[in-house]
């Protein structure tokens, strides 16, 4: 990383203003702002959701809706070229050549029709004079240099077909085929597992330093920030409120919300918790899930065991934490907990019953005793029903009364921090963190004994994210609850589980008590994982004395 340059900025926006259409929260997505961006400099961009980072990114490569979100004041330089005054034909030269982005999700980016090959080769084929084959060379020169295995294979191959660390490499590819003097990552990182995103946190520092590309780096993840920000833009309401050198920032903070952003994030240190003994909730026995069976048309069978023999055991009040990359097993062990799917084999007991075999007209009593809170609270919600019939739907399904499940909707609505009096408002009227927050309230409506979070913050800011945790941990007290929390986050796992069960590869290779593991992993696997958190050499530092408070 580079901590000075004495070079002309690849990128100086200056005093920049985006105007929201009418009847918005407030005026301008985008208020005032001014930053830069030298050759072969990281400079990360942190801010919560509506904070203007994305709209600022989004500027810069000419990619605001129109109609929607316009411009109105300011410039944005682009080595001297001002991309604001730049026609719709520049931008698509500027595009590639002088300046790329990494989006979030690379299976919304990609075209699912095309092989990754193709949609690399395309940059070269609209850029660039080379022939086919030339252009072939470079496509498995640059998919190499972002370590793809066996480009020859690869390239041929279509995005469902990979993993998402795999599509994410191929959008960086994409992005640095014309080696771009700028380029934008805007949260690259954000819904990968740890090992994966301390690969692509490497790769895109190794080739920044290669090309001298200077890199705006959007995330709210401050392990990141730790791990490759040269400098630091804090973003609140639009308009920055603080930037300086990463050390400056992170450590002696001036702003307030800097460091209630700071504040915010869980430390890598797990607290003391005591042991819970309270009864068995949850015990599975050798359960297994299996996958097999080749396409109609493949003549092969491709067996997938996605869970080898786990056997794991939940008390009441308890929080197990279940880690591991992308594909160890975690959410296909949680599925068929709540019989989501069915497991191939072993026993799954709740309250002492084992439902791993019951079929579903026996087991629709069960289901309330076990309920799951997913990911993506919006994908979670009908948006045709307002939150209160959400809410009120399970219960009522199992004979409660209208009234009595809105009262309990109401309870619960206050319960989780939201106001009772929106019951009849619908999902898109909330934040992600208060949809999430409703999500939880419809789960404790069937007054479980297992609640099942998986992945349930990863998405949300980290000022959500604490709010969030803290919510989970109080209600896990107040109804005695069994969690099994399903994460690839280990700061969040250290903050709010007692114990810790490690997956590779559907297999449990470690668990034991969150402080024992953390403090001494043993497996060759678990160490790997730790190792490969971002900024976990801030440690306290990071998050100081003020790291929320959760057990």
């Amino acid at each position: 990383m580079n901590t000075t340059s004495a070079a002309s900025p690849v990128l100086s926006v200056e005093n920049l203003t985006v105007r929201l259409p009418a009847g918005g929260d407030r005026a301008n997505a985008v208020t005032g702002l001014s930053l830069t961006v030298s050759p072969g400099e990281i400079v990360c961009v942190v801010g919560e959701s509506g904070s203007g980072k994305s709209v600022t990114a989004h500027s810069v490569m000419g990619l605001l809706p129109k109609g929607q979100l316009t411009a109105s004041e300011g410039r944005i330089l682009l080595q001297g070229e001002d991309v604001l005054a730049a026609s719709p034909a520049r931008l698509r030269d500027l595009r590639g050549t002088r300046m790329a982005m990494i989006f979030q999700e690379p299976m919304t980016a990609l075209n699912p029709v095309l092989t990754v090959g193709d949609q690399i080769d395309e940059v070269l084929r609209i850029h660039t004079p080379m022939d086919a084959a030339a252009r072939r060379e470079r496509v498995l020169g640059i998919m190499g240099a972002v370590r793809l295995p066996d480009p020859e294979r690869m390239i041929d191959a279509y995005p469902h077909q990979l993993s998402g660390g795999q599509r994410q490499r191929i959008m960086i590819a994409q992005a640095l085929v014309l080696d771009p003097a700028l380029l934008i990552a805007d949260e690259p990182t954000t819904a990968l597992d740890v090992t994966t995103q301390a690969q692509i946190l490497k790769l895109i520092a190794e080739m920044q330093a290669r090309q001298n590309t200077g890199v705006l780096f959007i995330t709210h993840d401050f392990g990141v920030v730790a791990e490759i920000a040269d400098r630091v833009v804090v973003m609140q309401h639009g308009r920055v409120v603080e930037q300086g050198d990463r050390e400056t920032v992170l450590r002696a903070p001036r702003e307030a919300y800097t460091k209630m952003l700071i504040a915010s994030v869980p430390g890598i240190t797990p607290p003391e918790r005591k042991p819970i003994l309270g009864a068995v909730a949850l015990e599975t026995k050798n359960l297994s899930k299996t996958y097999g069976g080749g396409g109609v048309f493949s003549g092969k069978t491709r067996i997938v065991k996605a869970a080898v023999d786990v056997d794991l055991t939940v008390r009441r009040g308890e929080t197990l934490g279940v880690v591991g990359e992308s594909g160890s097993g975690k959410s296909t062990v949680a599925r068929c907990i709540a019989r989501l799917i069915e497991p191939s084999g072993g026993e799954i007991r709740i309250r002492g019953v084992d439902v791993a075999k019951m079929p579903e007209r026996e087991l629709r009593k069960h289901r309330r005793h076990v309920q799951i809170v997913f990911q993506d609270p919006y994908r979670s919600l009908n948006p045709r029903r307002t939150v209160g019939q959400s809410i009120m739907e399970g219960p009522m399904n199992f004979g409660t009364s209208k009234a009595d499940a809105l009262a309990r909707a109401r309870d619960l609505m206050g319960l989780v921090g939201l106001q009772p009096d929106s019951l009849d408002r619908y999902p898109h009227q909330f934040s992600g963190g208060q949809r999430q927050r409703i999500c939880i309230a419809r789960a404790l409506a069937m007054e479980p004994e297992v609640l099942i979070a998986d992945e349930a913050v990863s998405a949300l800011d980290v000022s959500v994210q604490a709010q969030v945790l803290k919510l989970l941990d109080d209600v896990r007290r107040r109804f005695d609850l069994a969690v099994l929390f399903i994460t690839h986050d280990l700061r969040v796992a250290a903050q709010i589980c007692d114990r810790i069960m490690v997956m590779q590869n559907g297999s449990v290779v470690e668990e034991g008590a969150t402080r024992a593991v953390f403090a001494a992993p043993k497996h060759p696997y678990t160490k790997a994982l730790f190792e490969a958190a971002p900024g976990r050499d801030f440690g306290s530092q990071l998050t100081g004395d003020a790291a929320p408070d959760l057990g």
